[in-house]
């Protein structure tokens, strides 16, 4: 009998860096039922269209969609309430994904860590109502939730080190790394940008707070003959391009084809994040370009010193200016950048996957083993 295999991704509304991963465990099961919270086709990635997504039913409650963020203080007991039936469900998780209860064998995979509980609330889009919303729910009650839905799990696997650590720390529990695939290789369509000379720097992120690109910009104030170039949307915009000097160029959402041409064509990527890993550096060095990079968290798990791309230790304009400067004309080493791009290959990746849930299975036929 065919082992009955499901997914849970938190909610499928962006182009960021795990709906990318979601992609590639499709790839790996591509006849998984994807559930999730909400799904906005327009707003993710088009490999997603042909899958089986089944979102909650909040996901019908008009606008709610677009403006996921307010639905977050309920999602935890949402998801309690979900019951899969399968044989192996991998629960790609940012943190709700986990929540969920099945009688088969719970796989998490981290993204991240909740960061409404565990990294600081700028996270939220400014915070605002969801903020608020979030403060009025008991942080304890949040904590047990949290602890209480990750410990069911039989399984943990994350991207990197850190998160592998983080995990381990909050937790107790041994997590296997899983780097994930880089999502945009060399080898596809590319469509170039009007008004985008080839050249630039290129920061390539959703327009979140975490995500310090408002240093980033202050930055390029002070480096008046380099061009950046910022491709994402999000929260921030408005008030980023309102901060914007006269090099930096705002591209909006890139597709695949529009990214291509953008990793080919800048001299380096600049990434001022806080992030559980670096997947933009990732791909920067398929197209063999170095980054520029916070020296904290997931990015140093990914960015060779002096090798792959060059660090600032603050997301601070002026730190980031230095290490622009720095970058800027220097070499780096091909070799490093090629075994960054092999370390996250695709194939790799499903097949580890695909090799893990059939532990799993294995696990599931000998109770007494467990």
């Amino acid at each position: 009998m065919t082992a009955r295999i499901a997914l849970v991704h938190d909610h499928v509304v962006q182009r960021g860096g795990s709906e990318r991963v979601l992609v590639s465990m499709l790839r790996a099961f591509p006849d998984a039922p994807v559930f999730t919270a909400f799904y906005w086709p327009d707003a993710t990635y088009p490999e997603l269209r042909d899958a089986d997504i089944r979102s909650l039913a909040v996901d019908r409650v008009p606008g709610l969609r677009r403006h996921h963020r307010a639905a977050f203080p309920a999602l935890p007991f949402l998801y309690s309430r979900q019951r899969i039936e399968a044989d192996v469900v991998i629960c790609s998780s940012s943190g709700w994904a986990q929540g969920v209860r099945t009688g088969g064998r719970k796989i998490v995979y981290f993204h991240a860590l909740a960061q409404w509980l565990h990294t600081p609330m700028n996270h939220l889009s400014n915070g605002r109502a969801s903020r608020r919303l979030l403060l009025g729910v008991p942080r304890r009650t949040l904590m047990r939730w949290d602890r209480r839905t990750v410990l069911s799990a039989d399984r943990y696997l994350v991207a990197g080190p850190t998160m592998r650590d983080r995990v381990g720390d909050l937790y107790g529990v041994d997590a296997e790394v899983l780097p994930p695939p880089a999502g945009v290789m060399p080898d596809g369509p590319a469509t170039s940008i009007a008004g985008v000379a080839p050249g630039f720097f290129l920061s390539a992120a959703r327009l979140m707070p975490y995500k310090n690109l408002d240093a980033v910009v202050a930055a390029f104030a002070d480096l008046p003959d380099c061009r950046l170039v910022v491709a994402g949307v999000g929260p921030e915009r408005r008030r980023l391009r309102a901060s914007a000097p006269d090099n930096v160029t705002f591209v909006g959402n890139a597709d695949d084809a529009r990214l291509r041409w953008l990793y080919a064509n800048c001299r380096a990527l600049v990434c001022a994040g806080f992030e559980s890993y670096g997947l933009t550096p990732v791909e920067g060095a398929a197209f063999g370009k170095p980054t520029v990079a916070l020296r904290e968290g997931g990015l140093a798990d990914v960015v060779l010193e002096g090798s792959t791309g060059d660090f600032f230790d603050r997301p601070e304009p002026a730190a980031i200016a230095a290490a622009v400067r720095r970058v800027d004309g220097a070499c780096y080493d091909p070799a490093a950048l090629e075994r960054v791009t092999k370390e996250h290959a695709g194939a790799s990746f499903t097949a580890r996957l695909r090799h893990v849930v059939a532990e799993e299975l294995d696990r599931a036929r000998r109770p007494l083993a467990r």
